[in-house]
This record gives C-alpha cells, structure tokens and sequence, in this order.
C-alpha cells in the first residue's frame, strides 16, 4: 500500500484513540495473564494443603470452572487487534499481495461477520449479566463456600464489548482501505486490474448472496442446511477467515434456520460462549502452554540437543538422529510441534550444515522431527481431543506413550537408512566432526530437570496423584523453578511468558467455544446420523471407515491446522465411531499422528513455514523444506497404519 492509500485508510483519531485502545487492550491482557498465573498458584497451593495437612481449599474446580472463560475474553480484545485469532493465511497472504483490493473487499466482510458475532454475544449477555447480579447468583455450596458469579460474566461482556468495538473500527478501516485502492485506476493496467477485482469481488459478494439465499428461502431440509454449512464455513476458512468467526457465523445460520427462529440461535450462541469451556478441565490449557513457554524461554531444547549429539557422534546420521532424541525429550514436556520446530531449526540446522549435512536434508529433518511434540505427552492436541470427545485426557497421554517412542525410533531408522541409500540427499553423514563426547556428569546436569518434570507431570497422572489440570500446575511451576535456577528467565522473560500465555490461550479457547457452538449446529441438522447410516449402508467395516477418514485428514491438513481439523471433524466422526464401536482413546491417536501429517505437507505446512521462518531469508527455498521432509511424510503414514491396524500398541499400557 502507497503513502496515500495508507493515509487514507486510517481514521481521524487514529492518534488518542490508538492510544487509548491499546492502554485498555494491554490493561485486560494483563488481568488475564496474572489471573492464569494465580489459577496455577492456587492449584499447586490446593495440592499441597490437601496433601501434606489433609485440608483442600475449598471451591477450586468451581473458581477455575468460572476463570476460564472470564480470561478467554478479557485476552480476545488484544488478539483482535494484533490479529492473533487463528486463519488460514494462504490465500488472503497471496491476495494482500497481488490484489490488495480484494482482500480489502474480503477483510471487510470478515470485520463485518466479527461486528455480527460479537454484537449477538453481547445481547445474549448483558441480561444474563444483569439477572446474575441482582439475584446474587452464586456458585458453591451454601455455608461452606460461595462464588459471586456476576464478576466473571462481567468479564465476558467486557470482552465482547470491546471486540465488538474493534471489529466496528476494522470495518471502518478496510472500508476507506477499499475505497483508496479503487480510485488507483489511472493507467489502462490499472483499469484492466481494477476491472478483474471487480469481477472477482462481484463473485465473491454473489457467492455469499446466493447461499444466505438458498439457505434462507429454499425451505431445505436439516441436512441439506447442515452440509452446505460445512461447505460454506471451509470455503470461508480457506479464503482466509478468522476460523472461529466462519464457525460461528455459519453455524449460527444454521441454527437459525433449521430451528425457524433467531432467539434460539442467540441463546445457543450465548450459551456456547458463557459455558462451552466453563469447566475446572479446560484450566489444563493455559497451565501446559505456560509450562512449555517457559522451558522454551529456559533452552532445555539446546541441552537436550548437545547431550544427544554427543552421545551419537560416531554414528552414521548421527546428528540427524539425535535432533529426533532431542525433539523427542523436548515434546515430552512442552507439547507443542510449533515451539519444537522453531527452538530446533536455531539449535540443529546449523551444526547439522556445517558438519555436512545437505541443507534439504537439515531443514526436512528438524520440520519432520517437530510433529512429535503433538504426540508424545503431554500434547496440546492430545487435550483438546479429550476434552471434546469426552474421554480422559489422563488416559490418552499414557496410551500415545507407545506410539510416540515409535514414531521417534521409525525416524531415527529412517535418517539411519536414508545415509547408505540416499547418500546426495543426506550429505556427509559418516559422523560428527568437532563434537565432543559428553560425561555422565553432563547428561546429568542437563537432563535431570527434565527427567524431573516428566516423572512429575506424567508419573503423576499415571498413579493417579494429580489429575491433567493439576499436572499441569505442577509442571508449570517446577519449570518456573527450573528456568530460574539456570538463570536462563528474569523478571522481562517472566512478563513475556505469561502475557504470550493469555494470548495462545485465548486463540485457542475461542476456537472451541466457536467449535462448541458448531457442534450444536452438527447435531440439530442430523449430519452424524447420516453419515453413520452411509458408512453401514456403503458395508464399510473399520478399516474402510479409517481408510477415508484418514484421507480426509490428510487434504484437510494441507490447508487448515491441527486444532481446526480436529474441531471440525470430530462432531461428525465420533457418533460413526460410536457405531462401529471403536475405542475412542485409540481412535484420538490415530486421529493425532494423521492430523499432524498436515504440518508437513503443502501448501499450508505449518511447521515448515515455522522452519523456513525462523531461518536466515535466503538460507533454504520453501521447496527445500517441504522436499527434506517428504522422508518423514512417509514415515507419518507408515507408523499411522501400523497404529490403525495395532490398536494394542495405543490400549496395552492402559490394560489393569
């Protein structure tokens, strides 16, 4: 965008007004991290009071059950602004680009759907809110404990308030945005261009008339509204829609419609923003995020990787290796292939080059190694599956034990192969140069915390002395501890880390409680039963049912990311399970290690984006990247149908 369209597209008071938002977008982000950070404290003070002087604190779950989504929208306003909520950005990215008119068009629309979905939230909340106050509503047990619950709904409107507002003045942003670029039309070029944005955003415009039209006064029957709603919300995501807003827009359409009445898809709206995440198991979010920002903050990847590096110095594809050790004891405390993927390409690409090692093969290896941190435990996917399949989130990190160590060893065989077979591909692999062996002392030093935190956080769980969201306390302050130990995190890390916190915590939530509403929308319009009743009628048993799941999960995750994926799929999978009877734990494994395969694989890749991102401009293409991870790829979809057609290798540490 030029000086002038720039100028143009911003607001009179862009000034005080600027300020002033940013003052209260900061105020609220700041209430939020502090409070997750008090949820952890009372949490770890719950378990120590209950323990050692056999006297809990009373109200804990309750509290939590109440904090979440109070911190969830009091963070929203500030992903707002900076454009945290989590969207497909491949083809808005390209658009902003190339035909910067129509995605102003496009952002327009989007900031319009946001003003729609937060204007209707804030009418469901404000009685809510003020009923709750004046009958003293109150959460707890009456003479023991007892919870004002009018505070955190206050919170709730608080939140929406203020998203309402930023979404009315990014409106009016890409409205005098739009209306700069189109008066840039004053060369025949120009005019051609301005004449094929016009078309294209005639169609778009068309596209969406014509769908609330047929949705509206075709009278369709319940499934037919169901499918082109999850038409539509995919076609929306992919065009680069806030993945939340296409959920929740489309799905409250939907609602509408099927059910011939506005109020009732208000209320489903409301009710899927007060209490889809309001439960004491949706604190293990924010808790595991935080416990593996911190220990990112605190380099435990870097001493993973050189403790690994030296003990296979001498192997062939050592190094490679040794980055699939080091991720792997870097996912089995931070959970995240995201973080894994960015903490390795700084600590094992450039050893790995300057030892030898083919650029292609460096990048392919750190992007590849990086889908562990979703499976070995604790997973952040792991946890969003539990809790909306419904299953113990306890019990899917002990089962992905297995799987994990699995997919670690397949890849360390296959780097091991790829040294004799593709030798070009993998570069000098013969072993490590200028590495130096490492004493018992220093894997000592080194990997005790993390030892540590893992019998801590897992072994907890496994005896049954903590559940998930206490785990997560725990784990999030003995990393607290750690990281401080090692000097590695003073006061300006402490700030960063919760902040970031309360804004990956709020990115995330916001996107169940939109998958919760989706939810409800999935099952009124029937598409499970269907869907269950194609799949007996079409004969097809469990491994034909795997077979085109697992399909579906792979083009999905070429475009949309894992959380989505899962959000969107499950509330039609689940009941189909559920009539084949699968075991569901097993299933969310699988599930799992196919979704992760996405990361992989283009155009979206997430974590090759992530590689690419962090390393120097012109170091590796993004073709690199994505080729030096094909190897892996294949991996992924060998070790999937292994753990589809073996489901003792998920159930068997979980049988009495």
């Amino acid at each position: 965008m030029d000086s002038s369209a720039k100028e143009a597209a911003s607001p009179a008071l862009i000034g005080p007004a600027a300020r002033i938002e940013a003052a209260f977008n900061l105020a609220l982000s700041v209430v939020s991290a502090v409070w997750i950070f008090a949820i952890m404290a009372l949490v770890c003070a719950d378990i120590f009071m209950r323990n050692l002087f056999n006297a809990p604190i009373s109200g804990v779950a309750e509290f939590i059950a109440l904090s979440v989504p109070a911190c969830v929208f009091l963070q929203l306003p500030a992903a707002i602004a900076q454009r945290r909520l989590l969207r497909a950005e491949l083809v808005i990215g390209a658009l902003e680009r190339r035909r910067p008119r129509v995605a102003a068009l496009f952002n327009l629309v989007f900031a319009l759907v946001g003003l729609f979905v937060f204007w209707k939230m804030l009418v469901w909340a404000w009685p809510d809110f003020t009923k709750s106050y004046a009958s003293g509503e109150y959460s707890g047990v009456q003479s023991v404990y007892q919870i004002p619950v009018w505070p955190f709904k206050l919170a709730l409107i608080t939140g929406a308030g203020f998203g309402f507002a930023l979404f009315g003045e990014r409106a009016i942003r890409e409205f005098m945005n739009l209306a700069a670029r189109a008066s840039e039309t004053d060369s025949a070029r120009g005019i051609r261009s301005g004449l094929e944005d016009l078309l294209i955003g005639a169609a778009f415009l068309g596209g969406v008339i014509a769908f609330v039209a047929a949705m509206w006064f075709g009278n369709p029957r319940p499934l037919t509204v169901g499918a082109l709603s999850l038409a539509a919300m995919l076609l929306l995501v992919l065009l680069g829609m806030p993945i939340a807003l296409a959920l929740m827009s489309v799905s409250y359409l939907g609602i509408w419609i099927v059910r011939s009445g506005e109020l009732f898809a208000t209320n489903t709206l409301g009710n899927a923003a007060s209490t889809g995440i309001g439960s004491y198991e949706f604190g293990v979010i924010p808790l595991f995020i935080m416990m593996g920002l911190v220990l990112e903050k605190a380099d435990v990847g870097r001493d993973a990787f050189q403790v690994a590096a030296g003990l296979l110095r001498k192997v062939r594809g050592g190094l490679g290796i040794a980055t699939v050790m080091a991720n792997a004891i870097f996912a089995a405390i931070v959970g995240s292939s995201i973080a894994s993927a960015a903490v390795f390409s700084r600590i094992a690409v450039p050893p790995m080059v300057a030892q030898g090692y083919t650029k292609r093969f460096s990048v392919g290896t750190v992007a590849g190694s990086s889908v562990l941190g979703m499976l070995i435990p604790p997973s952040l996917l792991l946890i969003v599956y539990g809790l909306v399949a419904e299953v113990s989130v306890g019990r899917l990190f002990i089962a992905a034990v297995i799987p994990g160590i699995l997919l670690a060893i397949a890849f360390s065989v296959a780097i091991y192969a790829m040294t004799y077979l593709t030798p070009q591909f993998v570069g000098d692999a013969r072993g490590a140069k200028n590495i130096v062996a490492v004493s018992f002392r220093e894997i000592a030093t080194r990997l005790a915390p993390i030892v540590l935190l893992v019998v801590s956080v897992i072994g907890g769980i496994y005896s049954g002395l903590f559940t998930p969201t206490e785990a997560a306390a725990v784990g999030a302050a003995l990393a607290f501890l750690i990281a401080f130990w090692k000097r590695r995190v003073g006061w300006t890390e402490f700030k960063s880390i919760v902040l970031e916190t309360s804004f990956v915590s709020a990115a995330i939530l916001f996107l169940i409680i939109s998958a919760n509403l989706y939810t409800r929308q999935v099952a009124l319009t029937g598409i499970p039963m269907h869907v269950s009743d194609w799949v007996i009628g079409a004969g097809l048993d469990m491994a034909g049912f795997l077979a085109v799941y697992f399909v579906i999960l792979l083009l999905m995750g070429m475009i949309l990311d894992s959380v989505s994926i899962m959000l969107i799929m499950l509330p039609i999978m689940l009941p189909v399970l559920d009539t084949l009877d699968g075991d569901k734990i097993w299933f969310g494994i699988v599930t799992t290690i196919a979704i992760e395969i996405g990361l992989l694989t283009p155009p979206f890749g997430l974590s090759v984006y992530v590689v690419k991102g962090v390393l120097p401009k012109d170091f590796v293409t993004l073709a690199d990247v994505f080729i030096g991870a094909i190897p892996f790829v294949l991996v992924m979809i060998a070790v999937t149908i292994v753990v589809m057609a073996f489901p003792e290798l998920s159930l068997w540490l979980l049988r009495p």
